[in-house]
């Protein structure tokens, strides 16, 4: 049994240099400021959690991970683990109660809840008359407004790592991961790449909340922001392509393990964030499944995915 099983992704933490750039990238990008401090920006989405990104100032590192769990009862659990915290208050923005983890690469990992929640923000409206629904927006004109994406939330984190089968089992054993996918090179027991998602039981989730990718260093590869619609994806390409300010790293595509419609941007100081909407959803009854490398198509369509960025780490 794992110690807890979180319900999904809250936020990443990071440290820049320069928050003013940082948020200046982050709205671009497609989020709001929710709050800001002397020495850390909170960024939100269009859904009502208060923050799905934090930065703190001063050099350049990714901190960690933070996962819901549904109340205090399951921090008490996570209190157990093995070089826990204890409990928590959290003294920042967005409130709630916190259990502090260390996984195996030394990033912390957050189990929290009860943070703030705020009035979802409005989004652009996206009715679509396509497949058999040709009259879903009958005798009306869709033009979509010119800007940035809408993020709505962090879908998942992804850290490259040189030793997946040990973090995945930590990352299972500790917060009750599943997987859905795994990636093999020549014997199948060389895994190369997991793709985990929550435990609800029969509740549907994201294909994947977490994934580990073998690297030649460790870090962070990315985190992922799920957005409205593939108009979005779009729009906030265009938008960001047209800032000339902010390096692509790839996109737009669409995956196969997860299936989700994928864009690539990296931070001033090359933190590598995506866009993506449209994943698969799976429960229980979903079994996993195991796949050589090289296996097929790497995108259903869309370039591969560049060398650099199979070998992307943030430390």
């Amino acid at each position: 049994m794992p110690v807890v099983k979180v319900t999904d992704i809250a936020y990443g933490r990071l440290q820049s240099p320069s928050l003013d750039e940082a948020e200046e990238f982050l709205t671009h990008f497609g989020m709001k400021r929710a709050e800001r401090t002397r020495d850390a920006l909170y960024m939100r989405g269009t859904d009502p959690a208060h923050h799905l990104h934090v930065t703190h100032l001063g050099p350049p590192r990714f901190i960690g991970l933070a996962f819901y769990v549904e109340d205090e009862d399951d921090l008490k659990q996570a209190a157990r683990a093995p070089g826990a915290s204890g409990i928590e208050n959290l003294d920042e923005p967005g409130g709630g109660k916190r259990v502090r983890l260390t996984e195996p690469h030394g990033y912390q990992i957050e189990v929290l809840c009860g943070m703030q929640q705020l009035p979802a923000l409005p989004t652009r409206e996206n009715v679509l008359n396509w497949g058999e629904d040709k009259l879903r927006r009958a005798g009306k004109l869709l033009r979509v407004a010119a800007g940035p994406s809408e993020v709505k939330r962090l879908g998942h984190g992804v850290i490259m790592t040189d030793k997946v089968v040990e973090a995945t089992r930590w990352y299972r054993e500790t917060l009750g991961f599943v997987a859905s996918d795994e990636v093999y090179a020549g014997a199948r027991d060389n895994i190369i790449a997991t793709f985990n998602r929550c435990d609800r039981g029969q509740t549907y989730v994201d294909h994947h909340v977490f994934l580990c990718l073998a690297g030649p260093q460790v870090g962070l590869n990315h985190l992922s922001y799920e957005v409205q619609s593939i108009d979005d994806v779009m729009l906030g390409h265009e938008h960001l392509k047209k800032m000339n300010k902010y390096q692509q790293v790839w996109g737009i595509g669409r995956h196969v393990l997860g299936s989700q419609v994928f864009d690539y941007w990296q931070d001033p100081w090359g933190r590598v964030h995506e866009h993506w909407t449209d994943t698969d959803m799976l429960n229980r009854d979903n079994q996993p499944m195991s796949h050589p490398a090289g296996s097929g198509r790497p995108s259903q369509w869309g370039e591969a995915a560049p060398p650099h960025f199979l070998q992307h780490s943030s430390p």
